[in-house]
């Protein structure tokens, strides 16, 4: 299995949760930080897909996309798992998940504008 083909699966199982986090949020975890995970999951779903395909379509620096792209699915793995976590069963996914979830978030965003800025080689 290819790279791009994983992290296509990572995104469709990063989607789907971050739909049901939404569903859970609204119904049964009124008033809880679960709508963070949910709207972060939500939103680099889409966001590692994008990634994925400029790397394919040689529009940014394939090695920087590559880790960039990874960096984000960790992130919010690491993220929004701890929100989750803490919500449903009162335990942090480990110490300092959030924190270093969003730090990696943060670094593997900047990492894309990079991979944007040097380009591919099809890009101008």
């Amino acid at each position: 299995m290819t790279a791009t083909r994983l992290l296509l699966f990572a995104a469709g199982l990063i989607g789907a949760a971050g739909i049901g986090l939404a569903a859970m949020a609204t119904h049964a975890y009124a008033g809880t930080s679960l709508p963070v995970a949910a709207t972060m999951l939500s939103l680099h779903a889409p966001a590692i897909i994008a990634v994925a395909a400029a790397r394919k379509a040689s529009l940014i620096h394939d090695l920087c996309g590559r880790v960039a792209a990874w960096g984000l699915v960790s992130g919010v793995v690491m993220f929004s798992g701890d929100i989750a976590m803490r919500t449903f069963s009162g335990m942090p996914l480990f110490p300092m998940a959030a924190p270093a979830g969003g730090t990696l978030l943060i670094a593997a965003w900047i990492l894309v504008a990079v991979a944007g800025l040097i380009g591919g080689r099809h890009g101008s």
